[in-house]
């Protein structure tokens, strides 16, 4: 049976058990890396990141660029205890339509247990080359987690609130290896994004059915006409929108039935220093969806490193 589909009665009747942590050499060599790449000095590049946390647009990451993001996302939990589930991003711009991404995460879930959750690997193709009214890329993504993760990047299916209230020592005896696939649509319009991602998600064991998601946004900077002047605090540095995302059931039961859906404001702030920082407060639109989802994450963004990985390998330009 899947704990996170059908665990609802589970969640209220167990209490949580034993703690379960990272290994100490998996936590110093991640914490290592991420130090040196964020702190090591990187050509200036000025951009313009996106505020969602859970929608994607069309834009993908600049060929031979590196962005190295942390995110975080503290959930309420009724009849259980509340979490907070956090992830690093590693994102690298293959081609020009081409982006590549693999995703480490873990979770703390409070009174109970910290625990690595597993590991994504994400692939985005661009299909039309020019921009146009509306642009399409395609999203496929291999997870390979345990039913603990609660990073909930999507909500699918009939994923809702009381699956995340079985404790951490249950949830982590399950693994899941499953396949996403995403058709991002999205259009730029006098300063305006609007995206739509419609979502599918096979576990890739036989008997589990397809299951079907959404996600969709709108975006705008607070300002079109850049300062003369290098500033931290100038209002184009700001981007600002909401997203909305929820299970669409599956091929067993599909529709809005015992599903969970949310509304998020969201904002950036892109610095000229290449770092971003996004802040999302999405609230729970039914009694199926937990109350509060509070997001932020920290990104920087590396200009050239696929040449500079070259040049340390010898590689000729």
């Amino acid at each position: 049976m899947h704990i996170k589909t059908h665990s609802s009665m589970l969640g209220r009747a167990l209490v949580p058990s034993g703690r379960h942590r990272f290994p100490g050499h998996f936590l110093v060599a991640l914490v290592t890396v991420t130090l040196f790449l964020f702190f090591c000095p990187a050509p200036t590049l000025l951009a313009q990141e996106s505020p969602y946390i859970v929608t994607y647009d069309h834009y993908l990451e600049e060929p031979g660029s590196l962005e190295i993001e942390y995110f975080s996302t503290f959930g309420t939990q009724r009849n259980g205890n509340d979490f907070d589930a956090f992830w690093t991003e590693f994102e690298y711009g293959a081609t020009a339509w081409w982006t590549s991404e693999l995703y480490v995460a873990g979770q703390t879930t409070f009174n109970d247990s910290t625990i690595f959750t597993g590991t994504r690997w994400e692939n985005r193709f661009r299909l039309l080359q020019r921009e146009h009214v509306v642009n399409p890329v395609v999203y496929i993504e291999f997870e390979n987690t345990n039913a603990a993760d609660k990073i909930l990047k999507e909500v699918e299916g009939h994923d809702v609130e009381s699956d995340y209230a079985v404790p951490n020592g249950i949830l982590r005896k399950e693994h899941d290896h499953e396949l996403e696939m995403k058709l991002l649509l999205s259009s730029t319009f006098k300063s305006w994004n609007v995206a739509l991602n419609p979502i599918v998600t096979k576990n890739l064991l036989p008997s589990e059915p397809w299951e079907f998601a959404y996600a969709i946004g709108a975006s705008r900077p607070l300002a079109l006409k850049a300062s003369p002047n290098r500033c931290n605090f100038c209002r184009e540095n700001f981007i600002a929108g909401v997203e909305m995302y929820g299970g669409l059931g599956d091929t067993q039961s599909a529709g809005l039935h015992d599903t969970s859906h949310y509304l998020a404001p969201v904002a950036a702030w892109n610095l000229p220093s290449d770092w971003t920082f996004r802040l999302s407060s999405g609230f729970g639109l039914n009694d199926n969806s937990h109350r509060l989802l509070l997001r932020w994450g920290l990104s920087r963004e590396f200009a050239g490193f696929g040449e500079l990985i070259g040049q340390l390998f010898g590689a000729r330009p």
